[in-house]
């Protein structure tokens, strides 16, 4: 079982609250931040709640999703110690959690539907940080 929180924004909301079905039924532990109906809504508030929400607790995975998964993805990498990751399909998802060490998942609802959003979401969470050089790379990616 995995600690997850998820965020939208408005256009984003029926993915994410599908995706959150998903992953309850899988077994994980969501922590469902919101949005929670159609009103529109600034991405950068729920990108930068997940973050810092993420960032308090980094045993937390993050899932964003808003219309292209964009928008959250460069809100959210504004935070320290978020290595936040847009992803179209499962391959690159699990690359981002083996080389990269993602800990934020955003998908855009106007770009993948639900199953394969479901694939994409079960990818990234079956993948583990491979370490090793990547460790390294990884350890570059703050500012100095």
């Amino acid at each position: 079982m995995l600690r997850i929180v998820a965020a939208a924004d408005h256009a984003g909301r029926p993915l994410k609250d599908a995706l959150v079905v998903h992953l309850r039924e899988r077994g994980h532990e969501v922590e469902d931040l919101g949005t929670h109906d159609d009103a529109s809504v600034d991405y950068p508030d729920f990108a930068h709640r997940l973050a810092a929400r993420a960032v308090a607790d980094g045993d937390l995975l993050g899932l964003l999703v808003c219309g292209s998964g964009v928008g959250m993805s460069i809100a959210a990498n504004r935070h320290p110690g978020i290595r936040a990751v847009v992803c179209s399909e499962p391959y690159s998802a699990q690359m981002a959690r083996r080389h990269n060490d993602a800990n934020v998942l955003c998908l855009g609802a106007r770009v993948v539907g639900v199953g394969l959003a479901a694939e994409i979401v079960d990818g990234f969470l079956a993948a583990a940080f491979e370490g090793g050089r990547h460790a390294r790379r990884v350890a570059k990616i703050e500012p100095a």
